[in-house]
């Protein structure tokens, strides 16, 4: 038990929460107990490392190279991805990939190389292997891009798991991007960073983390993927050029893991073409419900029904856009039981909301107290079990729990069943909460034993390997219970903490309790971090108990994110817009209408995002990871290929610094144009954020029949524009069309024209010009 352990453990006491202050140390003993018995001893290790190639073995999509103490397979995908893995270890089994490993290219030539060495050349990279175990990835140029040192293990001389270090050297101007959804981001700067998930708190660990790098270089970007979901850490230092002397000191990147097979994904590319692959080997993102695009609300705690009902009035009367309410803490009891004395018709309430177009979602954590759920999930054998067989208990806030495996197919299809009484009930979609997973500690980790098992689909393991994957595991188990209980409609999956391939089953709530102007900044980080790692639909909680300023510029940041969640604290009605005064109600409101007007657009990002990879949220570099100015901005970003988004992450700003991309760009308020690359000084007042669009960007918007409209910002003389627009179809499966729309300007004239098969047409709906004037 260290400091940070003992204050938190005397804080709970000193709260007054005694009782369940004694039973988080008892939890916290008895699962140090757990791991004490269960995991087996850390004693003498035996260091190895590769040795020299041996012989060389040709195989489809690359081959296999046999070193003096290991063997490195190296595989190309027809898609361009380019797996290896040591000790012979394959793509599969993997909690990343969907639908397996794609097939290899068969063009792709294994070779000798210089130095005994061998090198695996194909169309979009060459790998090369020197003869003692170094890994070099190049462009098909020949440029350098990544080199990984050999690696080296430390095996446990009476068996057991092996860590191993891998050391890698990237390009001296290369920045790093990703690891999940990390605050201190987006540009992950010189730093260790841990590969474990964390539950909500000020911990500063991320409730996300993945193994997942993209790096962008002069050269080019790639993305690597350590795909091992064990514990770990990521020691980042950037490089540094030698101003014109050709002494650059390389970046560097060094990866810990305390277990798990040591293999990799690396994809090369242009960030588009980056995500685009890395979403076809993981799957393509879940596509949200219309209304999930809207505004969401996590009230404070209701009394009952008619509260419920009185805070939705509430939004109406103000004329504030709303379009779910999360019922959150304080609701229900345990997971799946409903609260009747205070919710006895909650179905009715339910449909009510619906005609008015506010949906119901539901909070849901795994911790299962008992009552019916706690009987039929231990006649199915459902719960984590430790080593000795019994059903792991740990501390949660509703009291002493048990946790399901969700790394078990039979369990995951029991969870799932048990949202049809949740549909029922009236709501429409899931938000997890406490799902990486965690429980309540007075020292320690706030998780489970790491000696407690896991199923992990049949394999077998501890929750030194199941951890990481338990909330998406959990996601999985909401999503296809769903699916199953209601096949014609897109389900409504929120999660607190997720792994590579989370975008499949649904969104992740980024951002932590601390609800300050540096985890404003933050927040945008994480989602920034998030898309970069392939999870397109994320967002933070826009918290009501915070001062004004601060609450308002936060949810003008939400108001763009592809996840708008708004949330009170304590009684109800606490927290709400209308307490903060008629100015900051009256900004909020032009936020809130804001984002309605541009629902169109959201729906457009979302199918793009499912069919191309792409994040609806981008670095403000997607479009030129060449410009090494726009690789250091971390405060703005693209909003898809139309908007340039810049927060007010400061209090007391009234205008700020905005650095533009290449071309012409228009503020959205007041039509004012700037020419980039530059960075230029934009106003900001307290009644909205700077917006910028691009000079030739076709916007769908919301108009004020309701129906949708083009917004078409002029191109500057001489250039053209243009832009997609996806119809949605509604909330169900049916493919919708892609309209695709140029525009070419004539002097003071704009024409804007619907491209097809068969020529051009006169666009499908009214087309407003903007940017003339």
């Amino acid at each position: 038990m260290d400091g940070r352990d003992l204050v938190r453990s005397m804080s709970e006491v000193g709260s007054g929460r005694a009782a369940r202050a004694v039973r988080t140390w008892r939890a916290a003993w008895r699962r140090r107990r757990a791991d004490a018995v269960g995991l087996p001893p850390r004693g003498a290790e035996r260091a190895r490392v590769p040795g020299q190639v041996r012989e060389a073995v040709p195989e489809p999509g690359g081959g296999v190279l046999r070193f003096e103490r290991s063997e490195l397979r190296i595989v190309v995908t027809a898609g361009g991805a380019v797996f290896w893995g040591w000790d012979g270890a394959g793509p599969e089994p993997s909690y990343a990939l969907a639908g397996g490993c794609p097939e290899a290219d068969p063009r792709v030539v294994l070779e000798p190389d210089k130095d005994g060495g061998w090198r695996v050349v194909s169309e979009r990279a060459t790998v090369t292997v020197s003869r003692h175990g170094a890994v070099q990835v190049c462009t098909p140029g020949g440029v350098v891009l990544r080199r990984d040192l050999p690696p080296r293990w430390w095996e446990p001389v009476g068996g057991g798991a092996a860590r191993w270090t891998l050391r890698s050297e990237v390009a001296a101007d290369a920045r790093f991007f990703g690891l999940g959804g990390r605050a201190s981001g987006p540009r992950l700067k010189d730093g260790a960073y841990r590969l474990w998930n964390a539950g909500p708190g000020p911990g500063g660990e991320p409730r996300t983390a993945m193994p997942v790098q993209l790096v962008v270089a002069d050269a080019g970007a790639h993305l690597v993927f350590h795909d091992t979901t064990w514990d770990g850490t990521v020691i980042l230092r950037e490089g540094e050029e030698g101003a014109g002397s050709g002494h650059d000191r390389a970046g560097r990147c060094e990866i810990r893991m305390d277990g798990g097979p040591l293999r990799c994904w690396v994809v090369v590319g242009t960030p588009a073409r980056v995500l685009g692959t890395w979403a076809s080997l993981t799957g393509a993102a879940a596509l949200p419900p219309a209304w999930a695009l809207g505004h969401h609300h996590v009230p404070g705690r209701l009394s009952g029904e008619e509260e419920l009902r009185q805070l939705v009035a509430g939004y109406r009367e103000r004329d504030l856009a709303l379009d779910a309410v999360h019922l959150g803490a304080g609701w229900h009891g345990e997971a799946f039981a409903l609260d009747e004395e205070r919710f006895p018709k909650l179905a009715v309430v339910a449909e009510e909301l619906a005609r008015d177009g506010v949906r119901l979602v539901s909070e849901t954590s795994p911790a299962v107290r008992g009552g019916a759920v706690l009987a039929s999930g231990a006649a199915v054998d459902a719960f984590v079990r430790d080593g000795s067989g019994r059903p792991v208990r740990g501390e949660a806030w509703c009291g002493e729990s048990y946790f399901p495996d969700f790394t078990h197919a039979r369990v995951r299809a029991w969870w799932g069943e048990l949202h049809g009484e949740r549909r029922e009930q009236g709501f429409a979609g899931v938000w997890h909460t406490m799902d990486a997973p965690t429980v309540l500690s007075a020292f320690g980790e706030p998780t489970l034993p790491r000696s407690a098992r896991h199923a992990l689909e049949g394999r077998g393991g501890d929750h030194r390997e199941g951890h990481n994957v338990y909330g998406l595991s959990m996601a999985r188990a909401a999503y296809e219970g769903l699916r199953e209980l209601a096949p014609g409609e897109r389900p409504f999956v929120v999660s607190g903490s997720g792994w590579a391939g989370a975008q499949r089953y649904g969104g992740v709530s980024a951002g932590g309790s601390v609800s300050d102007w540096p985890g404003l900044r933050g927040s945008l980080a994480e989602v920034l971090g998030l898309g970069l790692c392939g999870v397109p639909y994320v967002g933070v909680d826009v918290d009501g108990g915070v001062a004004p300023e601060l609450y308002l510029r936060w949810l003008q940041l939400g108001a763009f994110l592809p996840l708008f969640r708004t949330r009170a604290r304590g009684r109800a009605g606490a927290g709400e817009p209308w307490e903060s005064g008629p100015v900051v109600l009256e900004h909020v409101r032009g936020a809130l209408a804001e984002r309605r007007r541009l629902a169109p657009y959201f729906v457009t990002l979302a199918h793009l995002a499912r069919r191309t990879g792409a994040p609806y949220v981008r670095p403000v570099w997607w479009g030129a990871p060449e410009d090494r100015a726009l690789r250091d901005c971390g405060d703005a970003f693209l909003l898809g290929d139309a908007l340039l988004v810049a927060p007010v992450l400061a209090p007391g700003a009234d205008r700020r610094a905005v650095r533009l991309p290449r071309g012409r760009w228009y503020d959205t308020a007041t039509e004012r144009v700037y020419e980039g690359p530059a960075q230029v000084l934009v106003e900001a007042p307290l009644s909205r954020i700077p917006v910028l669009a691009r000079a030739g960007a076709v916007l769908p918007v919301r108009g004020a029949d309701g129906g949708t409209e083009l917004e078409v910002w002029a191109p500057a003389e001489g250039c053209t524009g243009g832009g997609l627009v996806v119809r949605d179809a509604g909330d169900g499966w049916a493919e919708p069309g892609i309209e695709r729309y140029a525009v070419r300007r004539r002097g003071a004239e704009v024409v804007v024209t619907l491209e097809g098969e068969d020529g051009s047409a006169e666009p499908s709906c009214p087309v407003r010009i903007r940017g003339l004037g």
